[in-house]
């Protein structure tokens, strides 16, 4: 599933995310997520999120 709206992610998901230094080479990094921090309903390139290990990133791929 896309991370693209953010009633599909919730605290305790398992996430694929893009952090900022990797959006040109496309790294994913998985985590759960701690907190989400982007307020508005959909962002198009994705929901931003902190994951369990403190990387901030936006989500890409919903897990589980």
């Amino acid at each position: 599933m896309l991370g693209n709206e953010r009633q599909n992610i919730k605290i305790g998901s398992n996430v694929n995310v893009v952090q900022k230094q990797d959006q040109r080479s496309g790294k994913l990094t998985q985590g759960i997520v701690k907190r989400i921090l982007t307020n508005s309903k959909t962002h198009p390139h994705g929901i931003k999120v902190m994951l369990e290990s403190g990387i901030v990133g936006r989500v890409k791929e919903i897990l589980s």
